[in-house]
């Protein structure tokens, strides 16, 4: 039996979770989520206990695996109406800076730092901008912020030379050694 997938998922209070057929749904102050569930996976509700449990029809490697992967998913929609996630990206560079208009986020992170790089910031995410080269991704959905953070870093990944682009807050990134200039080989 899959470790992760026995576990109950507790619910805690002033969150809602229903499900109806194949489909779950978490309702809390944050939002509203749902999953659809494949295969042989069931999930029920114990209000007496305030908890989801994740339960499996077969012993085969396919319902095994998805399992841990639903009571995962399930998990990570009760935090997310509850406390939500975020990421925080940080841009490194002379001249790079970041800009939100309406649902749009300008990066000026090219050669020519005139012309923005445009991301259009998708419905469920909020972008906030503490400073010109900050950005902090909040949302409900784990995946959804996961995804968005990667797509912004994505257009411009850190330099491994001189470290410039946009990075996650606490990356570290290695940086090669240059050309050394004037060493002549004897």
């Amino acid at each position: 039996m899959s470790r992760i997938g026995k576990k109950p998922v507790p619910i805690p209070s002033g969150v809602e979770v229903a499900v109806s057929g194949r489909v779950v749904t978490v309702k809390g102050p944050k939002g509203s989520l749902t999953q659809e569930i494949t295969g042989s996976i069931k999930a029920e509700v114990d209000s007496g206990a305030k908890e989801v449990r994740v339960l499996r029809g077969s012993d085969q490697r396919v319902e095994r695996a998805k399992h841990g992967l639903y009571r995962a998913l399930i998990q990570n929609m009760v935090v997310g109406v509850t406390k939500g996630y975020e990421r925080r990206l940080e841009i490194q560079g002379v001249g790079y800076r970041a800009q939100v208009s309406g649902k749009r986020l300008q990066l000026f992170v090219g050669y020519n730092t005139k012309v923005p790089e445009i991301y259009d910031i998708p419905d469920g995410v909020k972008i906030e901008l503490p400073s010109q080269t900050e950005i902090v991704i909040n949302g409900v959905n784990k995946q959804l912020v996961g995804q968005v953070a990667a797509s912004i870093r994505a257009i411009r990944p850190p330099d491994v030379y001189k470290g410039k682009g946009i990075r996650y807050k606490d990356e570290q990134v290695r940086k090669l050694p240059g050309k050394t200039v004037g060493a002549t080989g004897a």
